[in-house]
């Protein structure tokens, strides 16, 4: 539904009563929320802005503003100079940016702030991180504001002084992948394995996409590679590809072959599962994030929400390749692309010449 539509819907059952037309409008912002309908909370958001005292309008600007200009606006000009590669200019708002979030929306003893970005991503933290406090939606995405000035004071020579600043940002949004890898980015140059090891099995049990299952076991293979592991790194390197072929593995198969001075051999499933429980980790997916998308694609299927359900179905085979989701998502998108290769088969790109 078009914003100007939406609004007029909700304007419509609004009276004169500013506590009842509150909890209408805060009722519309959770459920646009759990829709995932980013747009529609922002615009029902600027609404409740509109309609409410003076006071409590300007407690909500001084929250949201700085100088004058909306946080997400100044985030946009962080991208900007970043796209020019300005990273003077782009740190400077970005940690103004930082220091406003972690004082304005710090976590007390009774709240947190959380900047979860989809029902998905609220269904996973409340799993994987339950807590007795309650939660408050940030108003924008915090986690991704304060993972860009991390990755900023490592591009403007801060490394180590980035990685408190990606604990803050993991602490917005605990089930975003962005912040653990860049950690994981800081822990390579800095060659620490054991931190690499260890932020990859967090990462690990969120990550929700086979391309960020695969970066996990690419960035074990290249510390391996560090640490002349060179037949584990093998492992990982064909287990990524195995998750999402990349260009770039063969690349590192063969420099692993130059290092090691013989070639080096492709291992099979068996051996993958093998090395990776050494690690405490295992093959693909971990089952609660599998759990939490097919649950999804249910409730949606079941509340006959079937854009929300292909998009949770779709979720489910990528990281799957479940047939008989397959065939349900065919049933309801006919010329739906399902030509990604089934994970869990050796590729080529997983070989040396």
């Amino acid at each position: 539904m078009a914003n100007n539509e939406l609004l007029n819907e909700i304007r419509a059952k609004l009276g004169d009563d500013y506590q009842e037309n509150e909890r209408i409008l805060k009722g519309e912002v959770e459920r646009l929320a759990k829709a995932g309908d980013i747009d529609g909370v922002n615009a029902v958001g600027q609404l409740m802005l509109d309609i409410m005292p003076e006071d409590k309008r300007n407690e909500v600007i001084r929250l949201t503003h700085i100088d004058g200009v909306r946080l997400d606006n100044l985030y946009e000009q962080v991208e900007e100079h970043l796209k020019k590669n300005e990273y003077i200019e782009a740190k400077s708002i970005a940690e103004k940016l930082y220091k406003k979030i972690t004082v304005d929306f710090a976590e007390t003893d009774t709240v947190k702030y959380v900047s979860l970005r989809n029902p998905f991503e609220d269904n996973l933290c409340q799993l994987l991180f339950p807590t007795e406090k309650r939660l408050n939606r940030a108003p924008f995405d915090f986690c991704t504001y304060i993972t860009t000035y991390a990755f900023i004071l490592v591009e403007t020579g801060s490394s180590i002084d980035a990685l408190p600043v990606l604990e803050k940002a993991h602490q917005y949004n605990p089930v975003d992948v962005g912040p653990l890898f860049e950690m994981a980015e800081i822990f390579k140059l800095t060659k620490n394995k054991k931190r690499i090891v260890e932020i990859t099995r967090e990462t690990l049990k969120i990550a929700s996409s086979p391309l960020a299952i695969a970066r996990c076991y690419a960035n074990m293979g290249y510390i391996l590679t560090d640490f002349r592991q060179y037949d584990e790194a093998a492992v990982f390197y064909t287990a990524s590809a195995m998750l999402a072929p990349n260009p770039a593995i063969p690349l590192e198969m063969q420099h692993l072959a130059d290092l090691k001075g013989s070639p080096v051999n492709v291992p099979q499933r068996e051996e993958i599962e093998e090395v990776m429980k050494k690690y405490d980790m295992t093959f693909g997916a971990d089952n609660n994030v599998i759990s939490v998308a097919a649950q999804l694609s249910v409730n949606y299927l079941t509340a006959n929400d079937i854009p929300n359900a292909l998009m949770a179905m779709k979720m489910t085979y990528a990281l799957t390749r479940d047939e008989s989701i397959k065939k349900l998502i065919l049933k309801y998108e006919p010329n739906a692309d399902m030509s990604a290769p089934a994970p869990g088969e050796v590729p080529d790109s997983a070989k040396t010449e």
